[in-house]
């Protein structure tokens, strides 16, 4: 049994992680902010689950409060910490810049001092598959160059990681990013295509489609990258010896710092995505195709080679099967209570 924090656990990704740290019997305390990007009262039901458990504690605080995580990680003996907490979405980030400035980065700041200055063992963090940007070999492996974002979101995760490997290198932390490629799944976030997509078709209205529908998007099911960030968490990085400074490749380094994709290694294109939704909906979408969105990118696919060689980690769950997970709990939640 460790002792872990979990930030952003009120959300998707967070909320996951924390309950199966807790089946497996360690101790969580959670963070959140709460805020109100999407709807608080999904966040409080998340959070309702996890307070059931008694190992697990909530803090209402937000990690761009520097006094707050201080005390925070002084009276708190942490073993790992899963930061999973940020001002999150693409599109957002065009329209409100300083929530990504004081969440992403001051936030991932008070982060790494609370680690460095309380004997953490391994700092796990996310980072995305927008890091990416601009690039166009597929598919997206972490020993390409990252140095062309096409919004602010992506570019504070690739601070992010940067910010994480200068602790390891002066310091000795241990910390490992993991850009995670389109997640979705129960409990998912109401901004994310698979909620927008079938909240509309149930109410008859049509659903928005970018790019004309050829976007192409690494799916991967909610379940399955619980399964990897739990696996990474237990493997504490170490710097490699082998690692020469006259050809870097970017995922490592003589300090105790990796960088993993974590994805389902098949994307999907969307139009196929949809056709899935509607079997499982037993409905059909009326389709509005518009053009390719500021900020986005056409196509992500994670190269998770050296995650799977290194934790084990391998995705087992289908689009059909995942997507019939999510609509069964998302009539469970918002219709069967009406």
């Amino acid at each position: 049994m460790r002792n872990f924090l979990v930030t952003g656990a009120a959300g998707f990704i967070g909320f996951h992680v924390a309950r199966r740290l807790l089946d497996r019997g360690d101790t969580v305390v959670g963070v959140d902010n709460l805020n109100d990007y999407y709807d608080v009262g999904l966040k409080q039901s998340r959070l309702k689950l996890l307070e059931s458990a008694d190992r697990f504690r909530f803090l209402h605080l937000g990690v761009d409060d520097r006094p707050g995580m201080q005390e925070l990680f002084q009276g708190e003996a942490f073993d790992v910490v899963v930061h999973l907490a940020a001002q999150a979405g693409v599109r957002y980030s065009l329209e409100n810049p300083h929530a990504y400035i004081d969440s992403n980065l001051v936030g991932f700041g008070n982060i790494l001092e609370g680690c460095r200055h309380n004997k953490v063992a391994h700092l796990v963090y996310a980072s995305s598959s927008s890091v990416y940007g601009a690039n166009t070999q597929m598919p997206f492996s972490t020993r390409q160059s990252v140095d062309h974002p096409v919004s602010l979101y992506a570019a504070t995760k690739k601070a992010n990681e940067m910010m994480a490997h200068s602790y390891s290198h002066l310091y000795g932390l241990p910390t490992t990013g993991l850009r995670f490629f389109t997640v979705y799944g129960p409990w998912g976030r109401p901004d994310m295509a698979m909620f927008l997509f079938t909240k509309a078709v149930l109410e008859g209205r049509p659903i928005k489609v970018f790019n004309n529908g050829k976007m192409k998007r690494d799916f991967t099911y909610i379940d399955d990258i619980v399964e990897g960030v739990v696996r990474v968490a237990d493997v504490v990085p170490t710097g490699d010896p082998n690692w020469n400074g006259d050809h870097p490749v970017a995922d490592r380094s003589r300090a105790p710092f990796r960088l993993y994709n974590i994805g389902n290694n098949e994307p999907v294109e969307l139009l196929r995505f949809i056709e899935v939704l509607e079997d499982a909906l037993g409905l059909k979408a009326e389709k509005e195709f518009l053009p390719i969105q500021a900020g986005d990118v056409p196509a992500t696919f994670a190269d998770i080679e050296d995650l799977h060689k290194e934790t084990g980690y391998q995705p087992s769950t289908s689009i059909e099967v995942g997507v019939a997970h999510f609509v069964r709990w998302y009539r469970e939640y918002y219709l069967d209570s009406d």
